[in-house]
């Protein structure tokens, strides 16, 4: 039951992640916002180590609550996004962490989180689509709303130092990814749609529901958050040169998918993942553990958020805002 049923106002929930230093008062903001527009005085709940966001949310949800909004880093907006997708309420976001990647791919204010709660209750309204993760074959399924992975990219966000992000912000993952540098690929099972697998020896396999990361790059050229479908990407370095050859397929920023198999693409509603042997798992950045079995499934248009007004890069969204 939505909180205007009953008082004939609306209500929002403002999930926290107390730990999130900013200089902006965010609760502040959300009062302010809530008693302007005419809304109840809004429900705030701070995420703890034990639970980032889910049962955060479940409170918000049985409240009854028209709009969740989640402040905090990549960890807090997915585990809220868990929740909330397939419920129909409205969710906002206020990045507070570092590397906010929903948040840059949405055009929502990575450094000014005043205006970020300003679009959470003046933006526009889009439904995009969220990636359903099973691993190893677990009962239970994750989200992801930007990228997942396993492998190299998992192995960065894992070996990441909490300390230098606190420093030098989304340059700490630079340096996980060059102290990663080494190794080798894993012989890597791939099915796509349900055909036929087949196999590779790669570094990485990663979903991507939309392309953008850190410092603009986009590694999923033409990737769409709203097409129902997800893009699956493989790296293969061949060589002590090989990962020079990727990066610069990378950083064409997608004049065009590359047909050289040390990086393919893929566009795919469903897709399994099955490797020889445990290698690092990342949802959205936050590290999973190790595990030899991926399962993706797109569930199109299933989570209502808000984001800014104004025009919408259509390497975004399929159906750009004037």
């Amino acid at each position: 039951m939505a909180a205007d049923a009953g008082s004939g106002r609306r209500r929002a929930a403002l999930i926290i992640n107390p730990i999130k230093a900013t200089t902006s008062d965010v609760q502040g903001a959300v009062e302010r916002i809530s008693a302007e527009d005419g809304w109840d005085a809004p429900l705030v709940i701070e995420t703890t180590a034990d639970d980032p966001g889910h049962g955060q949310a479940r409170e918000a949800l049985e409240a009854g609550v028209d709009l969740v909004i989640a402040a905090g880093g990549d960890g807090t907006v997915r585990c809220v996004a868990e929740e909330l997708a397939g419920s129909g309420t409205m969710m906002a976001l206020v990045p507070l962490g570092t590397g906010n990647l929903l948040a840059r791919n949405l055009d929502i204010a990575v450094d000014d989180p005043d205006a970020a709660v300003e679009a959470a209750f003046r933006g526009t309204e889009r439904s995009i689509d969220v990636v359903h993760v099973t691993v190893d074959r677990a009962q239970d399924a994750h989200v992801f709303l930007v990228m997942a992975g396993i492998g190299y990219d998992a192995a960065i966000m894992s070996d990441t130092r909490d300390d230098l992000k606190d420093k030098v912000g989304w340059l700490a993952y630079v340096d996980a990814g060059i102290r990663n540098l080494p190794g080798r690929p894993a012989r890597t099972t791939i099915s796509v749609d349900g055909g036929r697998p087949f196999e590779r020896r790669l570094r990485s396999v990663m979903g991507g529901n939309c392309g953008k990361i850190m410092g603009g790059l986009e590694i999923f050229p033409g990737a769409k958050i709203d097409d129902g479908l997800m893009d699956l990407m493989t790296v293969a370095p061949k060589g002590k040169l090989g990962w020079l050859a990727v990066a610069g397929k990378l950083f064409a920023r997608g004049k065009g998918r590359s047909k050289d198999p040390s990086l393919e693409y893929f566009q795919c509603r469903t897709a399994e993942v099955t490797l020889r042997e445990p290698l690092e798992v990342q949802l959205d950045g936050d590290p999973l553990g190790k595990a030899t079995h991926m399962a993706f499934e797109m569930k199109p248009n299933s989570l209502r958020l808000r984001m800014p007004l104004g025009y919408k890069d259509p390497a975004i969204v399929s159906d750009p805002l004037p």
